[in-house]
C-alpha cells in the first residue's frame, strides 16, 4: 500500500494557494500531482483540514462478530470441530464464511482448535 505524503507537504501546499497560487501552480512548486493538491484543497473544505486517514485496518470483521454467539454455540456443541466442518454448519444457517475469516475470528478471540496437548520442548538440544 502506498505511502500518504506528510501533513507538512500537503499545509506548504495548502498555504501556497491560500496565497494565491492556483492548485496546478502550488503542486508544481512542491513537485506533488495536480491532482493531489486539488484533492487536499477540497478535503479541507469539506473537513476542515487535509490530514491522511490512518490507512489499513479491519473493515469487515463485523460481519461475523454479528455471529459470534452462533459459532461459539457450535463450538460448545462439538469442542474438536474442523474449521471446513464448521464452516459446513454455518452455511446450513445460510451464513457464509470461508476458513480463513473463522481462523481469524478465533485468533482475535484467543480460541485455538488443538486436537492434543502441546508437546514440551526437548531436554536435550534444540529441534530444527
Amino acid at each position: 500500500m502506498a505511502k500518504s505524503l506528510s501533513t507538512d507537504l500537503r499545509n506548504r501546499v495548502l498555504a501556497a494557494i491560500d496565497g494565491g497560487a492556483s492548485c496546478r501552480q502550488a503542486a508544481s512548486r512542491f513537485n506533488v500531482s495536480a491532482a493531489s493538491a486539488i484533492r487536499w484543497h477540497a478535503l479541507r473544505r469539506r473537513r476542515g483540514n487535509a490530514s491522511p486517514r490512518p490507512q489499513g485496518g479491519d473493515r469487515r470483521s463485523h460481519r461475523i462478530e454479528a455471529h459470534a454467539a452462533t459459532i461459539l454455540g457450535l463450538l460448545e456443541s462439538k469442542r474438536d470441530i474442523t474449521l471446513a466442518e464448521l464452516k459446513q454448519a454455518l452455511a446450513e444457517r445460510e451464513l457464509a464464511f470461508g476458513v480463513t475469516t473463522l481462523w481469524r475470528f478465533f485468533k482475535r478471540h484467543r480460541i485455538r482448535l488443538k486436537k492434543r496437548p502441546h508437546t514440551p520442548s526437548s531436554r536435550i538440544g534444540q529441534m530444527s
